[in-house]
């Protein structure tokens, strides 16, 4: 029994209405993951610096540090590690240097002296040493 003048009689429901589309638009959607691509040079930082710490090793160091660094650049991202690295190492040679010339070469130059002058006066560590005594110690006068 359906009546002609009404057309949904027949216990058909109506149709949804059509979603419509928020009035602000399209919000970029945030994760809160971090990405998950690849960052360059960040391993080679991570070598870097720890390079930078270890004696006798820094200026290969300041070398992946500074290369590792351009990569990042490149790459459009930071690299602190690589950064770090870079200072790291200048400093740490910086003062490697202060120290062999503080240290290690006062005896050395005394010996290079003694060694072309066997009579002479040396100053070692602000004491006037003879070349006598220098021979001496460093095992090389003969009796």
């Amino acid at each position: 029994m359906t009546d002609p003048n009404q057309p949904n009689s027949q216990n058909i429901p109506p149709a949804p209405p059509a979603y419509e589309a928020p009035a602000y638009g399209n919000a970029p959607q945030y994760s809160g993951a971090p990405a998950a691509g690849p960052k360059p040079g960040r391993t080679m930082g991570i070598v870097a610096l720890i390079l930078a710490i270890i004696p006798f090793t820094q200026l290969i160091g300041l070398i992946l540090g500074i290369v590792a660094l351009v990569q990042s650049r490149k790459a459009g991202a930071k690299n602190g590690l690589a950064l770090a690295a870079i200072i790291v190492s200048i400093v740490l040679m910086i003062v490697g240097i202060i120290i062999f010339f503080a240290l290690v070469w006062p005896p050395i130059a005394a010996g290079m002296t003694c060694a072309s002058d066997p009579t002479a006066i040396v100053n070692v560590y602000g004491v006037d040493v003879p070349c006598s005594q220098v021979m001496e110690q460093s095992g090389q006068l003969d009796y």
